[in-house]
């Protein structure tokens, strides 16, 4: 099986595509017509950052590009692994080349049913995009067909690494899932590499070959790394930090994508639209879809056609998130925060008739993210430990200054409210 495995690896990957960022990327016949498929090629009308390109204007790549991206750095990754770690590491893991062929169409199709506009629809009711992408890979008759036959994939193996909720009668879906979404996994190394090659800022470029030449197979399917790539750990970690700092918390950044939050929260709400209306949508799809649905012209929906045309809001008030403020800790929750926005659009709204719209008060709060890394160190004598405080700068007090400096409470509302001494006053009250 290891010589079944390493053959694929090294002859089957004769088509070439070029890439900007990784030059040729080579799939094989099979994935060359599975990125025919018409579910595939919708990636290439969903922009990777969504409004982003309002602040850095080369951020049109989109989830084609960075689809491609993690099967270049998913084939690199497992052909390390599997040559680096020895047969009898993989024999331990109970790897197979059914296996392998799925793992590398699930980096291939991971984001099959990724939403629009980023990461906008975030803690809204609908699907996880991971469990839409097995939904689409499981009911596609198409692209069940060419990962079965062409690429000799099991489409629902490809699935189950995909998404975590589905089961699948094997030891190597742990490992392959690991590695698909693990600290240093395949998806992370494109993105950040991809996304400030095209927003031409320097915080996100990684060495990922001398990162990936020294990951390891431990412990019966276990990931690890040695101990002379903790360095290039941490900084991936500050990468990820300057890059959340920079490009995907900016703050105009979050105003688009506030907004467009906004409007879908609203027009469920109001029965403008339903979950399922949001399902299977590109980027112009999905801005039909808000035009043609909204009732009228004060419909929430109307934010849609302002963020494309960068009328954004503005912030009329900002604070450092503050886990021990019990008002910020409730704002966490979302319906809470459209409770507390249609409070304060009533403070707003004045006697004379300037009626002030919940939805032209938008309370938002990055989630969480994390600046840890459990990966297991591999020493010179082949000890094993995981990166923690004793092997890192990245203690704890300096994770939670990270997350601290990153996650604002911010306010945002149309410049006509922005400009009104009253709203400030208003707004920094309530957020104290």
């Amino acid at each position: 099986m290891y010589e079944k495995i390493l053959s694929f690896l090294q002859k089957d990957f004769t088509e070439p595509i070029r890439d900007p960022l990784w030059r040729n990327i080579h799939l094989t016949q099979g994935m060359l017509d599975l990125a025919a498929s018409e579910q595939f090629q919708q990636l290439g009308r969903i922009r990777q950052l969504g409004p982003a390109f309002h602040v850095y204007p080369g951020a049109v790549h989109t989830r084609l590009n960075h689809s491609f991206g993690v099967l270049q750095t998913a084939k690199k990754v497992i052909a390390s692994l599997i040559i680096l770690s020895g047969k009898e590491s993989v024999t331990a893991a109970g790897l197979t080349l059914t296996g392998v062929r799925s793992f590398l169409a699930a980096a291939m199709l991971h984001d099959l049913g990724h939403f629009p506009f980023t990461h906008s629809l975030k803690e809204l009711p609908l699907k996880e995009h991971e469990k839409l992408s097995g939904e689409i890979i499981l009911s596609d008759y198409s692209i069940r067909k060419i990962l079965s036959e062409k690429i000799e994939a099991d489409p629902e193996m490809t699935a189950a690494i995909i998404d975590s909720s589905l089961s699948y009668p094997h030891k190597e879906l742990t490992f392959y899932r690991n590695l698909l979404s693990g600290a240093l996994d395949p998806d992370k190394l494109d993105y950040l590499n991809r996304d400030a090659y095209f927003c031409g800022v320097p915080y996100g470029h990684q060495d990922v070959d001398f990162i990936i030449d020294r990951l390891r197979i431990i412990d019966s399917g276990t990931i690890g790394i040695l101990e002379s790539g903790t360095g290039a750990i941490e900084h991936l970690l500050f990468s990820k930090y300057l890059m959340y700092r920079n490009v995907y918390w900016h703050r105009t950044v979050r105003s688009a994508t506030a907004m467009i939050k906004s409007a879908i929260i609203h027009a469920l709400k109001l029965s403008e639209l339903k979950p399922e209306d949001l399902y299977n949508l590109d980027d112009a799809s999905f801005n039909n879809l808000c035009t043609e649905k909204a009732v009228s012209s004060a419909s929430p929906l109307g934010l849609i056609a302002q963020v494309m045309h960068r009328n954004l809001y503005s912030c009329a008030a900002e604070i450092s998130f503050c886990p021990e403020n019990p008002v910020h800790r409730k704002l966490e929750n979302l319906e809470t925060r459209v409770d507390v926005e249609k409070e304060l659009s009533r403070q707003l709204s004045n006697p004379g008739g300037n009626t002030v719209e919940s939805w032209e008060v938008i309370i938002d709060i990055p989630e969480t993210i994390s600046f840890e890394a459990n990966i297991p160190i591999i020493d010179k004598q082949g000890g094993i430990s995981l990166f923690t405080q004793a092997s890192s700068v990245f203690s704890n007090p300096v994770i939670e200054g990270f997350s601290k400096s990153l996650r604002k409470i911010r306010i945002f509302v149309p410049e006509k409210l922005a400009a009104a001494t009253e709203t400030a006053e208003i707004l920094s009250r309530f957020l104290v």
